[in-house]
């Protein structure tokens, strides 16, 4: 029933439609109408959550001990398996009492910082294109957003030269992305320790997201930026267990670094949720501690399907670098189309559902991202479809 007396609050009406749930309606229609989708649009993992970590939760769900409210800072031996894993992992030393809190997935947290953070008008610094959490979660704390336009040409970096003082010196927070989402770019480590000292002068706190630094590839090792000396003074880093271990659905992820920011972030979320299941808690401390060798074969899986549709892409006339990490390619659209004309021109000609770059932000325009959520004979069925769509690059 609808009621005309009743109207959303502001913060809400300025938000865009996610553009997720919108592409989920899209694929309802089409399935609707009996079309076999091959969704590449979503970062949704195909793959298991691996045996050590269901025979786990299956086991702590049976524990009764688990069965009331978990801690509000998340279980000891979690928040301890965390710090291990930053000190194994990146050689970081973290404080498990009050350097680490476990999230209801890192999208939550990333969005709660900005309401624990931000007033109405305080400037925060995001890239265009960038995950959206990462401008709508200010967006909903009233914020003004300064979006820093990331290029090609650039490799997708944050140019931070090209930040005006003025803006520099009211900006309270940047978020960044490296492996990014969209845009698969990386970053060196000389771009970290340029970072932190830019935000060590201007007073910014960094909050960077991490979610995608174990899906790489070719030897490629990511930095983190807690590595950074002094990194921890001004900044914090978000991971989930989401890509690494395929628990999107179990929606547990973390936040490390400063201690300040984080209990401001506990703070807040204490009136907001119970936090995790601890039996999830209990799931996620084994993931952390399983061998590396299932990281090695999610990462496998994932360079695999990469080079393949890059090969397969390369015969229809685009020309895409090969991503370091990420479970994505960013792939340019065909000249004079837009991302949303030519992810809606694919979805209906082929079935084939790719995200749309401006959902990223302006800056992602007249590109889409694809997902590499599916096996290469699915992947091979899709580039198929294409080319007898004829939708070629040129």
């Amino acid at each position: 029933m609808n009621l005309p007396w009743i109207s959303p609050a502001d913060r809400l009406t300025k938000l865009p439609q996610y553009v997720f749930a919108r592409l989920d309606e899209l694929k309802a229609n089409a399935r609707a109408q009996g079309v076999d989708l091959i969704d590449l649009g979503m970062g949704n993992p195909d793959g298991a959550t691996p045996a050590p970590i269901v025979e786990s939760a299956i086991a702590a769900i049976q524990d009764r001990k688990h069965h009331g409210y978990p801690p509000f800072e998340g279980t000891a031996n979690f928040r301890k398996a965390i710090t291990n894993w930053y000190q194994r992992r990146y050689g970081v030393m973290l404080d498990s009492e009050g350097e680490a809190l476990p999230l209801l997935g890192s999208k939550e947290g990333l969005t709660h910082l900005a309401l624990a953070y931000l007033d109405p008008g305080d400037v925060v610094l995001v890239p265009s294109p960038s995950y959206p959490p990462h401008f709508r979660g200010p967006l909903i704390a009233g914020a003004t957003l300064y979006p820093l336009m990331l290029k090609a040409e650039q490799d997708w970096l944050i140019d931070l030269g090209a930040i005006p003082d003025e803006v520099a010196q009211k900006a309270k927070i940047l978020y960044f992305n490296y492996p990014s989402n969209p845009t698969t770019a990386t970053a060196p480590r000389e771009f970290f320790e340029e970072i932190v000292a830019f935000a060590k002068k201007h007073e910014i706190l960094l909050v960077h997201d991490q979610a995608y630094a174990e899906l790489a590839f070719d030897g490629y090792q990511p930095t983190s930026l807690l590595e950074i000396p002094g990194a921890k003074e001004i900044g914090v880093e978000f991971h989930t267990l989401s890509k690494t271990y395929n628990m999107a659905g179990w929606r547990v992820g973390f936040v490390v670094g400063n201690r300040q920011v984080i209990q401001g972030l506990r703070t807040l979320k204490t009136n907001l949720d119970y936090g995790i299941f601890s039996a999830i808690q209990t799931a996620a401390e084994t993931a952390l501690n399983l061998p590396d060798r299932y990281l090695v074969e999610v990462q496998e899986r994932y360079r695999t399907r990469r080079d393949f549709l890059i090969a397969g892409l390369a015969e229809l006339g685009w020309s895409v670098p090969k991503p370091s990490a990420t479970m994505y390619l960013w792939i340019p659209c065909p000249p004079g189309m837009g991302s949303t004309d030519f992810a809606l021109s694919v979805l209906q000609k082929t079935g084939v559902v790719v995200t749309p770059g401006n959902a990223f932000g302006a800056g992602g325009e007249g590109y889409v991202r694809v997902s590499l959520i599916a096996e290469c004979d699915r992947l091979g069925e899709a580039l198929n479809r294409l080319k007898q769509a004829n939708i070629r690059f040129a």
